[in-house]
């Protein structure tokens, strides 16, 4: 389902960060202190960590960046939420194939993250450069846009009717939304390591893992909730005796003016009110100018071991893509209300934030991937079982359309099985980027790998929701004739008749991305065991390379 790539991708990202926090508060030079110093400052820190008065001196810093982390998640809720709206108006699989492109800015953020760590305008700060005009124009295209939406989304001329033009502007408005809320996180990001003081950098990657799950909750779960009149009529109006109505509590445009506005307030409140500190001041870890950047990621990316694991990393999600992709789709053709199936998102938070604890003790060793190799056989499985799930849902449904609750609680079920695993392979998969990552380096080796895993995403769930306009054979229902062309469906129509189809291209991309992942495990399994097993000398750049420049 959308909602779990979405917190997949937005994981891969906090580890990220923490790990670049983590980088940033070691000093390469203490090495030469004695072992009885090493260990007092340790113990000095884990006290003043520990120690309420330094969080409380932090609070507020604590607070604003928590803020800042939730509205970064409101514009990515809210694009997760599309496909979702788009399919109960008729929106065809390479419709929503192309909407699948307003994803694609996280995936792709280290490209320009160079730019926005080295061009800035001194005295206004190095992060506020970028944080006020990005935060302003968020807020300028979502009040925008809440004039506009309704007319983009009108329920009475189907997407389908109109084919691309207003898809490719939807796709066009939430992909610069996500491009946007990417530098905004780059930002942030930065920020933090300044803006907290050094013994507190572990709430970083806090804020961020609270503030974005937050917004993203406010922006997908709460919104698709009480945008529905059928859930603001069965769980708010009836209970509170209060006259049922044809709408839900808030619509798409008075929630895009409402958080425009809180953009703008906030972010006017920011540039006056936060002062920034200069980073060359807290920072340890070497930092390069632009072109140098761009230099040692390429010298990464032509390390041997690094190629290999590019390849793995770019093409392991083949054999999930058709079930994580159009999962939640098929479940709206089939009768589930939108809101119902944001709604699951809600049982599955607390298993995805203990989930991570209760792994980590089983990829600590030397081998982490074996972990992430052994789980990949039982997604698989698991993505059959949910198939099945699919193709049974109807028979769950009562006459007027709704669902029992046990249909809901096997769900919750599935979902959370699958959910085991796939935390299983992420965090294994990032022990082992931190086991082998070059600490000289270790922010932007981090975000390469990471990069390269939400690519690896972004492309297989575009792929294979294009494909499946080509895997689906439609029939008409009064002759023995096809429906491949516009022209077919027109002369099915003129006879009287509808096109459906006959063989759901669902459960044949289902089969197809299966048979591939199991291809793909025999394959790369003896290349994944090869790759923990090499000495951590292959995963670095040589010293001659990694030059240190000045801010």
């Amino acid at each position: 389902m959308e909602v779990r790539r979405r917190l997949e991708n937005q994981d891969a990202e906090q580890e990220s960060i923490s790990e670049s926090e983590e980088h940033h508060s070691n000093d390469p030079h203490d090495s030469s202190a004695s072992s009885e110093s090493s260990d007092n400052e340790q113990s000095s820190r884990q006290l003043s960590t520990s120690n309420q008065s330094d969080w409380k001196r932090d609070q507020k810093n604590i607070g604003l960046l928590l803020f800042l982390y939730l509205l970064q998640g409101i514009p990515l809720g809210m694009a997760a939420s599309i496909p979702l709206i788009i399919q109960t108006y008729g929106a065809s699989w390479s419709q929503q194939a192309l909407f699948s492109f307003a994803f694609w800015p996280f995936s792709l953020k280290l490209l320009w993250a160079p730019i926005v760590d080295a061009l800035y305008l001194k005295r206004f700060g190095r992060r506020k450069t970028w944080l006020i005009p990005v935060q302003y124009i968020i807020g300028f295209v979502m009040i925008l846009l809440s004039y506009y939406i309704s007319g983009i989304l009108d329920e009475s001329a189907p997407i389908s009717t109109s084919h691309y033009p207003r898809i490719y502007f939807l796709t066009s408005i939430f992909f610069g939304l996500s491009f946007l809320a990417a530098t905004q996180d780059i930002c942030v990001d930065g920020w933090a390591l300044s803006m907290l003081s050094k013994e507190n950098l572990g709430w970083a990657s806090t804020c961020n893992s609270v503030g974005q799950t937050a917004g993203y909750f406010l922006g997908n779960v709460v919104f698709l909730a009480l945008e529905s009149k059928d859930f603001a009529n069965r769980f708010i109006r009836q209970p509170l005796h209060m006259e049922l109505q044809t709408t839900g509590l808030i619509t798409l445009p008075g929630f895009l003016l409402f958080w425009g506005i809180i953009f703008a307030i906030s972010t006017t409140l920011v540039a006056l009110f936060k002062h920034e500190i200069d980073e060359t001041t807290v920072s340890n870890e070497p930092h390069f100018g632009l072109v140098d950047t761009y230099k040692v990621l390429l010298k990464v990316l032509r390390l041997p071991s690094i190629r290999s694991m590019a390849v793995i990393l770019l093409t392991i999600k083949i054999g999930f893509s058709a079930v994580d992709s159009m999962t939640g789709l098929e479940l709206i053709e089939r009768g589930v209300k939108k809101d119902s199936l944001a709604l699951l998102a809600i049982p599955l938070t607390p298993l995805e934030i203990l989930l991570p604890f209760f792994i980590a003790k089983y990829t600590t060793g030397r081998k982490p991937l074996n972990v992430f190799a052994n789980s990949h056989p039982f997604r698989l499985f698991l993505g059959i079982i949910m198939a099945l799930f699919v193709y049974f849902t109807p028979s769950f449904q009562n006459y007027n359309k709704t669902f029992p609750w046990y249909y809901y609680a096997l769900a919750i079920l599935i979902f959370s099985l699958q959910q085991i695993f796939v935390y299983s392979m992420f965090v294994s998969q990032m022990a082992f980027f931190a086991q082998v990552s070059d600490p000289k380096i270790g922010g932007t080796y981090m975000t390469l790998l990471n990069t390269l895993t939400n690519l690896g995403s972004s492309w297989v769930s575009t792929a294979v929701l294009y494909s499946a306009d080509f895997l689906t054979w439609k029939k008409c229902t009064l002759s023995d004739g096809g429906c491949r062309t516009p022209a077919d469906e027109k002369n099915c129509a003129m006879l009287g008749g509808i096109c459906r189809p006959f063989i759901d291209p669902y459960y044949i991309a289902v089969t197809i991305s299966t048979i591939v992942g199991i291809i793909w495990i025999i394959w790369k399994y003896p290349t994944m065991m090869r790759l923990q097993d090499l000495p951590l000398s292959s995963w670095k750049v040589p010293d001659e390379n990694l030059k240190k420049k000045p801010l």
